[in-house]
């Protein structure tokens, strides 16, 4: 039953939401948490941005980015304020009026969710939770986590749900260097814990946000992000199936996807590569089959996308080898360089990317490997171990070194014929090289 002070206690907050008093914290200050952030200040809110990186805090106080779609001028123009700040005290989550969660959810050892960053902000949040705040998780998980990780330690806090504080869980829907879209523009689903949360987080996104689509509960909006996620996964895994398949009988994927999407109707164009990368895609569907495992039920599809996806650098692998011997060189000491080591186009995030496989299963075959990224200037870490390498120059000259090139991303600048006029062997997982400009590519 809502009480009197219950009201009080959500229209105090929705005022502060409505006159842009409210202040907005948010912790993470990544490829989704600084976004927020931005976009906060931009409409007017007091902010505070929370990562327990200080290097990253100190960075955006001095107007400094540290994502490269993300410009300067922009982070200048909302840290030369007042208004903004970024801070490794937690403490300062007191001063909040409402505290957005962006942290990592990423998988263990064998592909378990581990939420290890939710539970330690979780406790950092309830240890300074006070009367009036809102609470919102937008890291993406398995459905059941916002009521299961956050409402059951501010219960254990003797914190009444609706009355004390509001949660709720928004699902992250960030797309880097996506031209079209953007946080503003990118519709955001909202499920809380009950009707009062569900009006705090409505009437918070909505006051930045171009359209807030509402849903019944937390597990709806958790939900609703692995689903999308998981509809690309398997589409991917298909059509990734489909290139192998075509590829053994001589049939042109690429040319095939063109013709199909001209169907107006029943049909999405999605395109193979060499292995899927990025926090989202290649992580997320295995949150799901890890739940539904607690039901008692199996998410075959979800699998079989993950074997086939996860398949793709070795076959990738084994056609650039199958090239190289066909210009008359063995891989063992074979100079391979790999383009591209973000995981996609024209962006510096190279979380979970397949080149960082591809370029340690050359290795492991004993090619010699150089790889070639203006966006990330230098590589450490891999998949099994830190490959110490730094990108060399996109130049011709610099390309006509090596006995083969294999692209693994799409950069724009990768699809310019004038860089490989002089290299003996593209192999090109992305489709990107221009077709008869006399350049020998295959398109594995």
């Amino acid at each position: 039953m809502t009480t009197v002070a219950d009201i009080q206690t959500l229209e105090a907050l929705l005022e502060a939401i409505r006159t842009r008093n409210a202040r907005v914290g948010v912790i993470g200050l990544g490829y989704v948490g600084l976004p927020l952030v931005l976009l906060f200040e931009q409409e007017g809110f007091p902010v505070i941005g929370f990562d327990v990186d200080a290097s990253k805090a100190a960075a955006l106080n001095r107007g400094e980015s540290y994502i490269k779609h993300i410009g300067v001028d922009r982070i200048r123009k909302a840290f030369d304020k007042d208004r903004v700040i970024a801070t490794t005290n937690f403490d300062r989550l007191a001063e909040c009026d409402a505290i957005i969660i962006c942290v990592p959810t990423p998988l263990g050892t064998h592909r378990e969710p581990d939420l290890k960053y939710i539970r330690m902000t979780a406790e950092a949040i309830t240890e300074r939770l006070r009367p009036g705040q809102l609470i919102v998780l937008e890291s993406t998980t398995y459905p059941g986590t916002t009521r299961e990780e956050l409402l059951t330690r501010c219960e254990a806090k003797g914190l009444v749900c609706g009355r004390d504080y509001f949660l709720a869980f928004s699902p992250e829907r960030e797309d880097p260097g996506n031209e079209h879209f953007n946080t503003k523009t990118i519709p955001k689903i909202v499920g809380a814990i009950d009707e009062p949360s569900l009006r705090a987080a409505q009437a918070l996104y909505g006051s930045v946000i171009d359209r807030v689509v509402t849903v019944s509960t937390t597990e709806v909006a958790e939900s609703a992000k692995l689903l999308e996620n998981i509809f690309r996964a398997v589409n991917i895994a298909l059509v990734n199936e489909m290139k192998i398949v075509f590829d053994r009988m001589g049939i042109d994927i690429w040319e095939v996807i063109e013709a199909a999407k001209t169907k107006p109707f029943g049909f999405m164009p999605f395109y193979p590569g060499p292995g899927l990368g990025g926090h989202c895609i290649p992580l997320d569907p295995f949150y799901l089959t890890w739940k539904a495992a607690e039901y008692g039920t199996w998410a075959r599809f979800i699998e079989l996308a993950g074997e086939i996806n996860t398949s793709m650098p070795r076959y990738v692998i084994d056609r650039t080898i199958e090239a190289v011997n066909g210009i008359g060189k063995s891989i063992v000491g074979a100079k391979v360089l790999v383009l591209g080591l973000s995981y996609k186009a024209d962006i510096d995030d190279d979380r979970e990317s397949p080149s960082f496989e591809l370029i340690e299963l050359l290795q492991e075959r004993g090619a010699v490997v150089s790889y070639c990224d203006p966006y990330v200037p230098v590589a450490r870490r891999g998949r099994k171990h830190d490959i110490h390498l730094s990108s060399v120059p996109c130049t011709p000259e610099e390309l006509a070194k090596y006995d083969a090139v294999l692209i693994s991303t799409a950069h724009s600048q990768f699809g310019d014929a004038d860089l490989y006029r002089s290299v003996k062997l593209v192999i090109d997982t992305r489709n990107i090289v221009p077709r008869n400009a006399g350049i020998n590519v295959v398109r594995a």
